[in-house]
């Protein structure tokens, strides 16, 4: 497994919300609905994003724009348009003032808006809890927008075509071209000259650390040391310490915790997991050294960060820190 993937086992979708809106000119969605992270791809007409004070960014079609959030932003046909509608956690569609709006634009499965509309965009949205994909989120700008001629892939069509059916396990299969859609779009997104990506995304290509994380992330339970990871990878503790902190921005163990204990938190949510199980799939010997190391970085213990906060307190947080 490369980082890449491992990070991406956070935000691997699990119902995601997706949904196709029509829209008709003047149309403007304010979007309030927390989700640490979105995708949205149009596929006929043309959009603006408005994010904060950030200058409007306009999606002609084909383009696919990645959204961290969670704060809010407007979806419109012209960043002067002001807001008609919102979306709320849960996904729910609402007037201004709060009042319903799913069944008056609804438009069939997964379908939503005016009927006959100039602009189509599909979302989708991860609702993560977890703490395994904060690297990710960190590595990212606010909005990350991919035009149609910055990338070849069928899949947003193919999305298109499979989002308003209602056949049995779909949402399974919605779930998945959603994530290879995230994925294809981060791959071509970290892959600019001008993009930013971070150290652990261009040492990947380098034949010691890439090999080096790797390693990390298919076992991180294994007792590593520099030296045993040195060794593995046929340099020296000091050509390797020196190589990986140059390229990642860390040293090789600092990065290991760091990644043992994402995983940790992740794994922490699961109902069935237990502090000593939970140890044992991160690489520490018992329950009391997992608890210390994770309270001292997330101020908590494991037991008290299972029972909470709750998840929408959890994922402002996670932004939070992401923004950090």
């Amino acid at each position: 497994m490369d980082a890449l993937a491992g990070l991406l086992e956070g935000p691997r979708a699990r119902g995601a919300l997706l949904l196709r809106a029509v829209m008709d000119p003047p149309w403007s969605i304010l979007v309030k609905d927390e989700a640490p992270l979105t995708l949205l791809a149009l596929t006929r007409g043309r959009a603006w994003v408005v994010i904060g004070s950030n200058p409007p960014t306009e999606l002609a079609p084909g383009a696919v724009a990645i959204l961290r959030g969670p704060d809010p932003y407007i979806v419109a046909d012209d960043p002067a348009t002001p807001p008609q509608t919102m979306v709320v956690p849960g996904g729910e569609c609402a007037t201004l003032t709060g009042e319903s709006l799913c069944e008056r634009m609804g438009l069939g499965v997964r379908t939503w808006g005016t009927a006959g509309g100039a602009t189509t965009v599909l979302i989708g949205t991860y609702q993560m809890r977890g703490e395994v994909s904060r690297r990710l989120l960190t590595a990212l700008p606010r909005l990350a927008v991919l035009p149609a001629g910055a990338w070849d892939t069928p899949l947003t069509e193919l999305l298109e075509s499979e989002i308003a059916k209602d056949v049995p396990g779909q949402d399974v299969v919605l779930d998945r071209l959603l994530d290879l859609l995230l994925i294809a779009a981060l791959r071509t997104w970290f892959s600019r000259p001008d993009a930013g990506a971070p150290g652990w995304y261009r040492a990947a290509a380098d034949p010691v650390v890439g090999r080096v994380l790797r390693l990390m992330h298919d076992d991180p339970a294994r007792a590593w040391t520099v030296a045993s990871l040195a060794e593995a990878c046929g340099v020296s503790r000091a050509a390797l310490a020196r190589r990986f902190t140059e390229l990642v921005g860390e040293p090789p163990m600092s990065y290991l915790t760091d990644w043992r204990l994402a995983l940790a938190a992740d794994l922490l949510r699961e109902p069935d997991a237990t502090i000593a199980s939970v140890a044992r799939r991160v690489g520490y010997g018992s329950p009391f050294a997992l608890s210390a190391a994770f309270k001292r970085v997330h101020g908590v213990s494991p037991s008290a960060f299972r029972s909470g906060p709750p998840e929408s307190e959890a994922l402002a947080t996670l932004a939070a820190g992401a923004r950090g």
